[in-house]
């Protein structure tokens, strides 16, 4: 990474802040030596913190403040009263050329609505969508929009479409990714009216990606398509039932193997093979949820996550900023719009 980036982080945002969110900042420093901070909260708890830790404090400012928007606030409650709380003032830092990127493990609700408040849209997107990685059996995949909006329109769902590409191509490398609507069956007649729509529309529009039609639940973790379309209701629903399952299969998997002395041996044999399972399926290496289709990149980390967790959150930013993110949005829906007029124009026939 050549250019210095200044991170702001919203320092109260979290279950365990601000311990975890400095612990995590030292070791994103440590992947990227010339990034600054920019830290937003209690001075008095702050300055302990990186007493501690002399060469994340070598390249940290502290910018005071001891309001806090609290993990049960409603968003509206949150605009209203929290403009001087720490993630308020950490997403003002990019609004304001303060920082690149902001970074908050805070009220997921509150950090929408200031961010698309304070931030507004990127042009041609209406509504911003919350994006996250998926372990698949091929790898990795990319779901949006994950709870930020509970019903959304054919347009909505295309625009999700772009920017879930635009994001497979970015930070996974994906030269043409595979795109697919999450739906209750693959036949083209399943599903709402905006989904039939929708698909119709990416079926018609040139854009580099390859959609693949509608997909079923079960195609998430087969790893089906590279992005998964859905809207905020669906997509949640879906990624709490994935975490919940994985939840409970751990806990089958320690059960059984404290069932006897002989799996509990079986257990010791196959300790390294586990190792990997337990590497591979680490919610920590997926945290960082995006709020794509913002006017500056912004990025929510698990609330409950720990220093790892916080640190990959923090290193998915810097890319998407290192790669030029919002500025390939912006080319991408450009493009769009032009294929769009083309079509539209007398004489030409969409096929």
């Amino acid at each position: 990474m050549n250019p210095r980036l200044t991170i702001a982080l919203d320092a109260m945002g979290g279950d365990h802040a601000p311990g975890m969110v400095i612990a995590g900042a030292d070791i994103a420093r440590e992947r990227y030596p010339k990034a600054t901070f920019l830290l937003f909260g209690d001075q008095s708890r702050l300055e302990p913190l990186l007493d501690r830790r002399q060469a994340l404090r070598a390249v940290s400012t502290i910018e005071h403040t001891t309001d806090v928007v609290a993990n049960d606030a409603k968003p509206s409650q949150a605009l209203r009263s929290g403009r001087r709380s720490s993630m308020r003032l950490a997403i003002e830092a990019v609004a304001n050329n303060q920082a690149n990127v902001v970074i908050s493990a805070g009220n997921t609700g509150a950090l929408m609505a200031m961010a698309k408040l304070v931030l507004k849209t990127l042009p041609g997107i209406h509504r911003p969508a919350i994006a996250t990685f998926f372990p698949t059996q091929r790898g990795e995949s990319v779901m949006l929009d994950l709870g930020a909006n509970a019903e959304c329109t054919a347009d909505n769902l295309v625009q999700f479409a772009l920017m879930g590409s635009v994001f497979a191509r970015t930070v996974l490398g994906l030269l043409e990714p595979t795109v697919g609507l999450l739906n209750i069956g693959s036949e083209e007649v399943k599903g709402n009216d905006s989904l039939r729509t929708a698909a119709s529309r990416l079926r018609a529009t040139p854009m580099p990606m390859h959609f693949k039609g509608f997909i079923e639940g079960n195609d998430i973790a087969a790893g089906t398509v590279d992005v998964v379309v859905t809207d905020g209701f669906t997509g949640n629903v879906a990624l709490k039932t994935a975490e919940g399952t994985a939840k409970l299969y751990t806990e089958f998997l320690r059960r059984t193997f404290r069932a006897s002395f002989m799996a509990k041996l079986g257990y010791l044999l196959a300790r390294s093979a586990f190792k990997k399972l337990r590497m591979r399926t680490d919610p920590r290496r997926y945290n960082g949820a995006m709020l794509l289709g913002l006017g500056g990149v912004c990025v929510k980390s698990h609330g409950g996550t720990d220093a790892l967790g916080f640190a990959n959150a923090v290193c998915v930013a810097i890319d998407l900023v290192v790669n030029g993110f919002n500025e390939r949005i912006k080319d991408e829906m450009h493009r769009l719009d032009t294929a769009r007029s083309a079509l539209s124009e007398p004489g030409v026939v969409a096929v």
